[in-house]
């Protein structure tokens, strides 16, 4: 199994590698068969705080039918984040993944990503939820019912609502793709 983990410019190292080190224990540890691709629209994506980060591949080389799953991060404005996470070209590979019933986890603002691209209107999620709930108010006006929790699960899509999630989503999108006994292991490991 393939997840593919997008980085947008400005991503969070936290949300990102939290997907990396649950999948890697998963791979690494007890052999079960998932790996994470990462990819960007540049080869070197800058995150929030300014760590570069070299991807597997770039997000025009993607072919939809090699993965199983889509994983996005979160990021910060200032820094660039938006103006990756509302393309197009993202909305178009978030609506194949969605048109084919694979699973799509976000974590914190990556969800208005997901908003952006049409996937969530009219159903359930959350997103950043500090702040007077600003981040919740911009992604209910794509038409989604927000739902003040940490992770909020619809059909296949995963969606939370701080950096601190990071680890549950990732645990989440593992379970749905090996199984709960198989994730209870992994999680056990890692001391969660």
């Amino acid at each position: 199994m393939k997840i593919l983990l997008f980085l947008a410019k400005g991503f969070e190292t936290i949300e990102a590698s939290a997907f990396i080190d649950v999948m890697g224990w998963a791979r690494n540890d007890y052999h079960y068969d998932i790996d994470v691709v990462t990819c960007g629209f540049q080869k070197n994506v800058i995150s929030t705080f300014g760590v570069p980060v070299t991807v597997d591949k770039l997000l025009k080389e993607i072919c939809i039918d090699d993965y199983d799953a889509l994983a996005i991060p979160g990021g910060f404005e200032e820094y660039g984040f938006y103006e990756e996470a509302y393309s197009k070209e993202l909305s178009e590979v978030i609506n194949k993944f969605n048109s084919q019933h694979k699973f799509i986890a976000t974590v914190c603002v990556a969800a208005l990503a997901l908003g952006y691209s049409g996937v969530l209107t009219g159903k359930k999620a959350t997103t950043y939820h500090l702040n007077n709930g600003n981040r919740q108010k911009q992604l209910a006006e794509f038409g989604v019912e927000i739902v003040n929790k940490p992770v909020v699960i619809t059909d296949n899509i995963i969606t939370s609502y701080c950096p601190q999630t990071a680890p549950e989503v990732a645990f989440t999108l593992l379970e749905k793709l090996i199984g709960t006994k198989e994730m209870n292991i992994v999680k056990t490991a890692m001391g969660f």
